[in-house]
């Protein structure tokens, strides 16, 4: 089975200490080299006049001029600002900007750093638009939102500190306190494999890896890229087992608007078809996990999608 990626959102201390950050894939110094999400998004489709239908949610983008973007700003592969250009860049975010272009004909978003508490309430209340922000289909959580997609699918593993052992498997970590991102799907995994396991929780990645390294817990479940990602970032750190799950990843969208679903999941389509989703995970994922782009999910496979 390929490996997949996913990550778990930055974490917020409210609504209103919500930030955010322009990103319109073009180079913010002069001179440097053109980079790989302007070819994607020179690729990528735009909709037809006649899909931006009247006082829809899609026209609504179109007149603001940029898509409001639920996402995080330190996921590596996924959606990561880069310290040197302030550029946001990563799957998610040239899936983000790729949508912008198909609704306003350029790649214009806004992200709003959002955490995996607070994605239904940025819907609901009209912050954002979208989110991408690896954000796993629930029949639970499609009762407060609407996901197009599926889009994408991960799997979760376990990471240690170098060195350990005795942890090769979920099983193995009954009995031993386990960390794991708040509000994630690694919750539910562990209490289902691992019952006797005391879950310790975090509301972001970078958080759930000081926690590890300070022997808050004896382990980390989180999606496996992610996992490698910080292993090769942090030596300290190592990946053990292989995935045990399988995690749909929908585009969050406000509940009961399901033109625009309707209207998302048209443009999923394209960007498959066309080659621009495999190019995403060829210029991010694709350059940590080896091998061609997997097949992508089947648009509306899963409960809740």
């Amino acid at each position: 089975m390929k490996k997949m990626v996913a990550v778990v959102a930055v974490s917020l201390l409210g609504l209103a200490a919500c930030s955010s950050t322009e990103s319109t894939g073009s180079p913010a110094v002069p001179g440097e080299a053109k980079p790989a999400a302007d070819d994607l998004l020179a690729k990528a489709p735009v909709a037809d006049a006649a899909a931006i239908l009247p006082g829809s949610t899609m026209e609504k983008i179109k007149k603001r001029g940029e898509l409001l973007v639920g996402g995080s700003l330190d996921a590596p592969l996924l959606s990561q600002q880069n310290p040197v250009s302030g550029e946001v860049e990563g799957f998610d975010a040239d899936m983000g900007k790729a949508l912008a272009k198909y609704i306003i004909g350029e790649p214009k978003v806004k992200i709003v750093n959002s955490a995996s508490e607070t994605r239904e309430a940025l819907l609901s209340n009209g912050t954002v638009d979208v989110v991408f922000q690896t954000y796993t289909i629930t029949p639970e959580r499609a009762k407060q939102v609407a996901f197009a997609g599926p889009y994408y699918t991960s799997g979760l593993t376990i990471a240690v500190k170098k060195g350990a052992t005795g942890i090769a498997k979920p099983e193995d970590l009954n009995g031993k306190k386990v960390i794991a991102g708040a509000n994630t799907p690694a919750i539910p995994a562990i209490k289902k494999l691992a019952p006797q396991a005391e879950i310790i929780t975090f509301g972001s990645d970078p958080e759930c890896m000081q926690a590890l390294k300070q022997d808050r817990g004896v382990a980390y479940v989180q999606d496996e890229t992610l996992l490698i990602a910080n292993a090769q970032k942090d030596p300290s750190i190592q990946v053990v087992g292989n995935p045990f799950t399988q995690d749909p990843y929908g585009i969050g969208l406000k509940h009961g608007d399901d033109q625009f679903k309707s209207f998302v999941n048209d443009w999923l389509k394209k960007t498959q078809s066309t080659g621009v989703w495999q190019q995403a995970w060829k210029n991010s994922i694709g350059t940590v996990v080896q091998g061609e782009a997997p097949a992508p999910p089947q648009i509306g496979s899963v409960p809740g999608s």
